[in-house]
């Protein structure tokens, strides 16, 4: 990646939110918190063709994902088979809540390439502590679902992953997590750090076990990023986020769109790509990153186990 804020290409990957709606109530994420500023919505389908029109040629991939659970999105399989017909990747996430068994068919018949499942606990204390009004059950019924829809249709999409946020009245579970989606049959299992916002001063939800954080203590009894941040970032040059409504942020942790680069109401994803906003942008991240409120807690390049 060259130092400089103009891009003669296009990206490569985007995410595309098809809600914001949520069933659940997480304590680290706006759209569980209802602390949006943004409106809550679902992205429309001819929205969303004239976003695959305007990026096929150079997208070979798409999240579609950012705040919100997918599957509540009443056509969120539309918005994946529109995509498998531009020959694109496709990757969502999802709690698992509405997958039985006709939908967990639909979801491998649509060509989805990758699913993760979110799998915060393996006991319904541990699960409900961070997902707040979820069922361990539908996960783990949801996860039965695809994994038999596969050896139906003897298909090796989409890739199931276990995916496990790791809290601290989660974090003694870690090494059954690896057990029980051998047992399933899943395909990978993660273990993903949590991005706190109340930090400094040390946070209920903090794993005891340093490994497992994306913070460290300091001799003065506060926290910090673990992570350096210096003044890049991949992502400025290489994906784009579009939230449900046609704007345009910059990455995933813009999460309530404070930092819009445009709107497709107005312009095209190239000229927004290649717009003074999105350049003056890529240049506060070369010259100031740390001075960028969403760069500021930033995960980029954190562990995750498999």
């Amino acid at each position: 990646m060259r130092k400089k804020a103009i891009h003669k290409g296009m990206p490569i990957s985007l995410s595309i939110e098809p809600t914001t709606a949520c069933n659940l109530g997480c304590p680290e994420c706006p759209s569980g918190l209802k602390q949006f500023t943004r409106p809550t919505g679902k992205l429309d389908l001819d929205l969303h063709e004239k976003m695959l029109d305007q990026v096929s040629k150079s997208v070979f991939y798409i999240n579609y994902y950012f705040q919100g659970e997918p599957f509540l999105h009443p056509q969120f399989l539309d918005l994946v088979r529109n995509a498998k017909r531009h020959k694109i990747y496709t990757a969502t996430s999802t709690n698992a809540h509405f997958i039985d068994a006709e939908k967990a068919k639909e979801i491998v018949e649509s060509g989805l390439d990758r699913l993760i499942i979110s799998i915060d606990g393996l006991t319904q204390e541990t699960y409900e502590n961070y997902r707040i009004n979820g069922r361990l059950d539908k996960v783990i019924d949801g996860t039965k679902h695809l994994i038999d829809a596969k050896k139906v249709a003897n298909s090796k999409t989409p890739h199931l992953i276990f995916q496990f946020l790791a809290v601290k009245p989660n974090e003694h579970e870690v090494p059954e997590v690896f057990i029980l989606g051998k047992k399933m049959g899943v395909d990978e299992v993660r273990i993903k750090t949590a991005q706190l916002y109340d930090y400094k001063h040390g946070n209920p939800l903090m794993p005891e076990d340093e490994t497992y954080a994306r913070y460290k203590k300091n001799l003065d009894g506060t926290y910090s990023l673990k992570y350096k941040t210096g003044n890049h970032c991949w992502r400025m040059w290489s994906s784009s986020v579009l939230t449900w409504d046609g704007k345009v942020v910059p990455c995933c942790f813009d999460k309530d769109a404070q930092h819009v680069l445009g709107t497709l109401e107005n312009a095209s994803f190239e000229e927004i790509w290649n717009s003074a906003s999105y350049r003056g942008f890529r240049n506060a991240v070369l010259t100031s990153r740390n001075e960028i409120d969403i760069c500021q807690n930033c995960s980029e390049g954190a562990k995750v186990w498999a």
